[in-house]
């Protein structure tokens, strides 16, 4: 891969802070209360549904060009869990993309399925995270 952009940040686990390189990210970090945390901060969970949402949205965009679609009204919604898997844990991804009436049905499967394949982070999760397309 030739990179075009590299991002960098740093964090001392789920209790601390998560610093980006250039400043623009500088969160508190918590455990979940649902994971037994007090929740006053962010978690690792909440920013990586963050990322892929964003990415699969600007995604769906590039390949909408390519289609021919409009996808000004879309929205997408990214869940993702965290659970025992085996001996650790591990993660899974429930994408809700709602789309406008006007791409519903076939044109609207078709558009989602070419945007899982195209998206940076549905590349770098097929076949360890389990990627389930919902679309609303």
């Amino acid at each position: 891969m030739d990179a075009l952009y590299t991002a960098a940040a740093t964090a001392n686990g789920r209790e601390g802070r998560a610093v980006s390189s250039d400043g623009q990210i500088d969160l508190a970090l918590a455990l979940p209360p649902a994971l037994g945390g007090n929740g006053k901060g962010t978690n690792p969970e909440q920013l990586f549904a963050a990322g892929y949402a964003a990415c699969f949205a600007s995604a769906m965009a590039a390949v909408s060009r390519e289609m021919k679609l409009d996808t000004k009204d879309v929205s997408v919604t990214a869940e993702v869990s965290i659970g025992k898997d085996g001996d650790g844990f591990g993660l899974a991804v429930v994408m809700h993309v709602e789309l406008p009436d006007s791409l519903t049905g076939e044109i609207g499967q078709q558009l989602v399925e070419a945007t899982h394949a195209y998206c940076p982070y549905s590349k770098a999760t097929r076949g360890n995270i389990d990627v389930e397309l919902v679309i609303e």
